[in-house]
């Protein structure tokens, strides 16, 4: 061997010596940076939230994320900060080497990144100004198998469904009502990844809309497991408030057979929003290896929020009766400064108690699934909240006793859980707020994104969790949503192989507090309005940078 050669190994052990040095043995990336595109300065460009994640089971090293991401939108202007008209927000980013590094693409699109509208580079998913339409976020994501000649199979490829809401462009009318679900697809993620718009189909328009139909927060899956008879069929559930943001508001599932050029859509609840039944919202589906359709979603029995779940053994073409699987004391409390439910205090992050949930179908063959079901949320009084997890081996008629996921002192919200396609080992993610909630805006209020491994024995037990990763924390006051509220908003995201799991968190860790919006915002608390600030000159240049990443994990107890 020459010297050179002795030299150049050298130098590799070394590098590979650190990297196991840094990285811990049962990770495969204890945290990258998934919004790699996003810089970081200034507020609107910099903030992105509400992360999702899919794995593809047949090539299990791909995975793709989305969040809602301001990247093409315009810098804020003076003190208003709101979303820039007809820009699209709903990012995408794909990485091939199972989370270890991430790409952020740039197509070509509506950007007002310059703070001027126009066509030019974008780092959101495509295909949507030339349609008459802009990406809206609430993204969810499901990798399945491509339509052939002979119907759905691996050996055909794998299919990336990119689900999200859209908003027509000003002064065009793609389809009736203010907000519809749409569906983007590829079948050729690495050329995706690799700038190429082409690789991207058009989006399609899902759900059914009228004059005043707002569809909101939807979830899509495709059964991915080649053992199911409706193997291939994909699924989009989701809220229709059929008056602008408020009742009636039915979950609807929409099915595809023929890989999402085409919908079907029913009506699974009543459309009746009253004291008794309350409402409905935060849908999740899934589907197991013989492709039963799971659909869960927050609603209310006889004044008490419950998680309800539906369940289809036809593909989707008619669902039972749905029957409530858990009890729910909701997270958070009224801000009347945003006017939403808040978790970490006044002014503050956005909260719910939507459920997340998954199936140990087998994927991508089904051979060895369980079926165990997974169901998590954020559950709990006030600075008393915890991660409840409950699993079911019988199709969803019984549970396990729900328990708390949660590492001791932390207040969870926003927890996402994924099981293994064999049904061994769980793979949780929280945000974790590390102070109780504050009245003002002058203590940080810190927080961190946390993932949590557990085994899964006979009959669904759960055995101990442990922690596999504390990110680094951030102060939740840095990020923000129209100055008069932080932007930490409604979800995280989970998903596992037969060796791995992954996760996708909110993270505020470069996020720069700004005095003058705190003085802003308490002046709001204590109902003595103030001017408001402009951020760009009234604060540090950080200011609402909040980011996305992730962590991907071998499995600790193989």
């Amino acid at each position: 061997m020459t010297a050179r050669r002795l030299a150049v190994l050298s130098v590799l052990l070394s590098l590979a010596a650190t990297l196991m040095a840094l990285t811990p043995a049962n990770a495969v990336s204890a945290e990258s940076k998934v919004s790699v595109g996003s810089p970081p300065t200034p507020y609107l460009p910099n903030g992105v939230n509400e992360p999702a994640l899919a794995i593809d089971a047949n090539h299990p090293a791909v995975l793709a994320a989305g969040a809602n991401d301001l990247v093409d939108s315009s810098p804020c202007k003076g003190s208003s900060c709101d979303l820039t008209p007809d820009i699209g927000i709903s990012g995408i980013y794909f990485s091939l080497d199972e989370g270890a590094t991430w790409i952020q693409p740039t197509y070509t699109g509506l950007t007002a990144q310059t703070g001027t509208t126009h066509v030019g580079p974008i780092h959101t998913l495509p295909n949507y100004f030339e349609n008459g339409m802009s990406s809206h976020g609430d993204p969810a994501l499901a990798f399945g198998p491509k339509p052939g000649p002979n119907g759905f199979s691996w050996a055909n490829g794998s299919r990336l469904y990119y689900a999200n809401l859209a908003f027509p462009l000003t002064g065009q009318t793609p389809f009736k009502g203010p907000v519809a679900a749409t569906v983007s697809r590829t079948d050729n993620v690495a050329a995706a990844a690799a700038n190429d718009q082409s690789a991207w189909m058009d989006p399609v328009i899902v759900t059914r809309q009228s004059n005043t139909t707002f569809s909101d927060k939807e979830d899509i899956w495709a059964d991915n497991a080649a053992s199911s008879p409706f193997f291939g069929n994909v699924y989009l559930c989701n809220t229709a408030f059929r008056s602008v943001s408020g009742p009636p508001e039915p979950i609807m599932l929409s099915s595809s057979r023929d890989g999402g050029s085409t919908w079907r859509q029913r009506q699974l609840t009543s459309a009746t929003s009253n004291a008794q039944s309350g409402g409905r919202q935060g849908c999740a589906v899934r589907t197991d290896s013989n492709g039963v359709v799971y659909v869960v979603w927050e609603g209310t029995a006889n004044g008490q929020s419950v998680m309800y779940l539906a369940r289809s053994f036809n593909g989707g073409a008619n669902f039972e009766k749905p029957f409530p699987v858990a009890t729910v004391h909701d997270v958070g409390i009224f801000d009347p400064v945003s006017r939403r439910i808040v978790f970490d205090g006044f002014a503050g992050t956005r909260t719910d108690s939507f459920p997340s949930l998954s199936i140990a179908n087998g994927a991508p063959t089904g051979a060895g699934a369980t079926n165990t079901l997974v169901l998590t949320w954020p559950d709990g009084a006030l600075n008393h909240e915890q991660a409840l997890v409950q699993t079911s081996t019988n199709h969803g008629v019984t549970w396990s006793t729900p328990a708390n996921a949660a590492q001791a002192g932390d207040r969870p919200d926003n927890p996402a859980v994924a099981i293994s396609p064999t049904g061994t080992d769980l793979y949780l993610v929280y945000n974790a707020y590390l102070q109780p909630f504050q009245t003002t805006t002058a203590n940080p209020r810190r927080m961190q994104g946390v993932v949590r491994h557990a085994d899964v024995g006979a009959g669904g037990t759960v055995g101990a969790w442990s922690t596999l990763h504390r990110g680094a924390v951030g102060d939740a006051r840095g990020t923000t949503r129209t100055l008069n509220r932080e932007a930490v908003y409604d979800y995280n995201f989970a998903a596992a192989t037969r060796t791995y799991g992954a996760a996708v968190w909110m993270d505020a860790r470069n996020a720069a507090s700004c005095p003058a919006v705190n003085a802003y915002r308490q002046s709001l608390i204590d109902g003595t309005p103030i001017a408001p600030p402009a951020p760009l000159t009234d604060c540090p240049a950080q200011f609402g940078n909040e980011d996305i990443y992730s962590g991907t994990y071998l499995d600790p107890t193989p």
